[in-house]
């Protein structure tokens, strides 16, 4: 090794400690530097679900297993209104394949209602018609829309793993203007998941909602 190499090598090791030093006598230990950003610094900085899920839905969310099961059951044994059989693989529990994030724009969507929260006395299931709905990019993530009926469910979609998205949304109702963003009201405020069950249709999969059934079922097929 030349000298000049032996004298900037030393330097390195010299300067490398002084910092080591520095922390430990500021009372820290020493921690690596965060993770640069990503290289080309597009896109938004997604914030964690579960940061933001309020108590009351992650134990909805928790528990979407127990709505499937019960909603289900109710749905076999009671009687219902539209045709059940028609809607397939959406009412399947185990449907959802990978490859979960939509692609944006408009859709076809319908309404599923598995299971009554009246019991013995309400519907068993309720298949409703087609509206309009959309998913749209937004700075803060991908961002589903109801566009059309009389409940109109909003939200935002949190990537999860591959074959699930999370969304934390609101409801409007009636002649009221667009929901407002999660968290505002708790009367309106949903969990959801959305899967991928084939390879041009999606479903978005609401377990205890406020209203009616005990679980709820988006179909969502692109225009």
């Amino acid at each position: 090794m030349s000298y000049a190499r032996h004298v900037r090598t030393a330097g390195l090791t010299a300067l490398a400690a002084l910092i080591l030093s520095a922390c430990a006598s500021a009372g820290g230990s020493y921690a690596p530097p965060p993770p640069p950003p990503p290289p080309d610094g597009s896109g938004p900085v997604l914030r964690d679900w579960r940061t933001i899920i309020t108590t009351y839905d992650r134990d909805r969310y928790g528990r979407v297993d127990a709505a499937w099961r019960l909603a289900l059951e109710q749905a076999r044994r009671q009687e219902g209104s539209g045709d059940l059989a028609s809607v397939g693989d959406l009412i399947d529990p185990d449907a959802a394949v990978g490859g979960v994030t939509p692609p944006e724009g408009d859709y076809r969507c319908r309404t599923v209602k598995l299971g009554s929260q009246g019991g013995e006395g309400g519907l068993g299931y309720v298949v409703y018609g087609w509206f309009d709905c959309r998913i749209e990019r937004t700075p803060a993530g991908l961002k589903f829309s109801k566009l059309t009926g009389s409940q109109r469910p909003s939200g935002l979609l949190f990537p999860e793993n591959d074959r699930e998205m999370v969304m934390l949304g609101s409801m409007a109702l009636g002649s009221e203007p667009p929901a407002n963003s999660y968290g505002q009201n708790s009367d309106r405020d949903m969990v959801a998941v959305l899967e991928r069950i084939g390879s041009r249709r999606w479903r978005l999969v609401i377990p205890w909602p406020q209203y009616e059934s005990n679980l709820d079922l988006i179909e969502l097929v692109p225009n």
